[in-house]
């Protein structure tokens, strides 16, 4: 098929390139047709093995990326249209890199695994640079429904995107040329895969501690944009009517009375110590609350033009007594890279507002219950999500419950939110742990350790209730394991990708003197 394809127009290739890359966005959610995703891969191998240079492979990889990301993030146009086409021109350039990389591969008998591992290496990359990376379309993320989502407890998000990558360069290296050997080999490959996600089903669960009892408010927002969460206050004033529903049902005795009650981040979208309205707000939901409760605020500082994005525990009558400050900030959604520079050009980035300061402590929060008892809670803010250490940190350093906070109301009606419930439900089945998940306007829900859904919340509007959450400890491989196997698998394919450059070498070399011979010997 390879040779085929390389005798066609190049825009044949072209296309399949764009086409498998459309078809690897569709296997992510809000679609969830995981199936596509090795085939996606498969078809990029495909293209790249057809190409004639490295040149056309990297402009291959391009078209594939255009294509995967167009429609995998095409949600970012409700904030504005340029940011999109911005993200996705500059982000395509990473699968530009990696086809070049996998025609480099193909130079050697074992590509298929030289390939895998480049994606690992991509995937590594892109997550962490620029501007702190985009780390949202790895591939992991889309086969949480798979079967093979149970190497997730294992090997984490980065040892099922190799192994995915790999099922992709599986079907390639059989449609390349269908033999007995390359079928036996690849069913050998995909039989050592289902038993290593049949060993990551037998990771057994956090270590039952005790039971807390959780309530969780989602206020809910107008949604939709840049304005998603309403003007000035409007969030705050949401979330303190829904806080009074739920008090109202637990005090009539429709749900039992909570250890302590979650709001989202953005529950304010203002300084409560700073803005005195705000200030009100939040202690009339203390009081009417009477319980401790865990909120997202907006705190300005710590230098100017500077803001926060924070977690607060917060007591009736103290006020707050911890914080967690969120780690993973968004790049031109909650600071600007660049910003002196790129604001006069693209006025619209004003609308981010102030700069966003990260964080630099694990989300790990211990905080008293009004019982007097201790409790460790793993925190979450929306993007820190998907960064596996910021993940892992949240038991690593003791959480015995896991929380997700997130303010989504700019994206409803887009794929965004099927997408991050999606990389939580990942992070339930790499951790082991049940993750209440608390959103502004949805998706609010309780996903269960083995990563099904317990129960959702309905969208854009407000709900509350009360959930019973385990208290658990102790670590999944994935937690301690993944990152040094993913570091391990980035050298490994470096050095062969070395040694296939050296092989290329040989040949070619090998092929001129045997070439120059003939002529030498060849009569006048």
């Amino acid at each position: 098929m390879v040779d085929w394809l390389a005798a066609r127009h190049w825009s044949l290739r072209a296309t399949i390139a764009i086409l498998t890359g459309v078809a690897a966005a569709l296997g992510f959610q809000p679609y969830g047709w995981w199936p596509l995703v090795p085939v996606g891969v498969a078809g990029l191998t495909l293209a790249v093995l057809a190409a004639h240079r490295v040149r056309g492979a990297l402009g291959l990889g391009y078209l594939w990326g255009i294509g995967f990301l167009l429609l995998g993030v095409g949600w970012m146009q409700v904030i504005f249209v340029q940011a999109m086409f911005a993200l996705v021109a500059i982000e395509a350039c990473f699968y530009a890199g990696l086809a070049a990389l996998v025609k480099v591969a193909a130079r050697t008998r074992w590509w298929p695994l030289l390939a895998a591992g480049c994606w690992t290496g991509i995937e590594f990359t892109f997550a962490r640079f620029p501007f702190d990376g985009f780390g949202w379309m790895r591939l992991g993320y889309a086969m949480v429904d798979s079967p093979l989502a149970w190497v997730l407890p294992l090997v984490g998000v980065s040892g099922l995107s190799f192994l995915t990558a790999l099922l992709g360069q599986g079907l390639s290296w059989l449609a390349e040329r269908l033999t007995w050997r390359r079928v036996l080999g690849s069913a050998a490959t995909v039989a050592a895969m289902a038993l290593l996600a049949m060993g990551g089903s037998f990771v057994p669960v956090g270590v039952q501690t005790g039971t807390t009892q959780v309530g969780w408010v989602q206020g809910g927002a107008p949604g939709g944009g840049v304005y998603g969460i309403g003007s000035a206050r409007t969030t705050t004033r949401n979330h303190l009517a829904e806080a009074s529903k739920l008090r109202t049902r637990i005090d009539a005795g429709e749900l039992p009375e909570p250890d302590f009650v979650v709001l989202p981040e953005n529950t304010t979208d203002m300084d409560p110590y700073t803005d005195a309205e705000t200030g009100r707000l939040v202690a009339a939901m203390s009081s009417r609350l009477g319980v401790p409760m865990l909120l997202g605020v907006i705190l300005d500082g710590p230098g100017a033009d500077e803001r926060q994005t924070a977690s607060l525990w917060w007591e009736p009558g103290r006020g707050e007594t911890a914080r967690y400050v969120k780690r993973g900030i968004v790049p031109f959604g909650e600071w600007v890279p660049l910003r002196s520079l790129l604001l006069p050009l693209i006025p619209e980035l004003a609308f981010v507002g102030p700069q966003s300061i990260a964080g630099n402590e694990p989300g790990a929060m211990s905080v008293t219950l009004s019982d007097g008892r201790t409790l460790t809670l793993g925190v979450m803010i929306c993007y820190d999500l998907v960064y596996d250490d910021f993940a892992y940190d949240t038991v690593r350093y003791g959480g015995q419950v896991v929380l997700v906070q997130s303010s989504n109301a700019m994206y409803q009606g887009t794929g965004q939110i099927d997408q991050q419930f999606a990389i939580t439900r990942a992070r339930a089945m790499e951790l082991r742990r049940e993750v209440l998940v608390v959103t502004t306007s949805g998706v609010s829900g309780l996903i269960d350790a083995d990563g099904s859904v317990a129960f959702t919340a309905p969208d854009h509007v407000g709900a509350s209730g009360v959930t019973a959450l385990p208290e658990r400890s102790g670590l999944t491989p994935a937690t301690w394991l993944a990152a040094p196997l993913e570091l391990t698998l980035i050298v490994l394919t470096a050095a062969g990708l070395v040694a296939s450059l050296r092989y290329g070498r040989m040949k070619r070399t090998e092929s001129g003197t045997g070439e120059a011979n003939g002529r030498l010997g060849s009569p006048a």
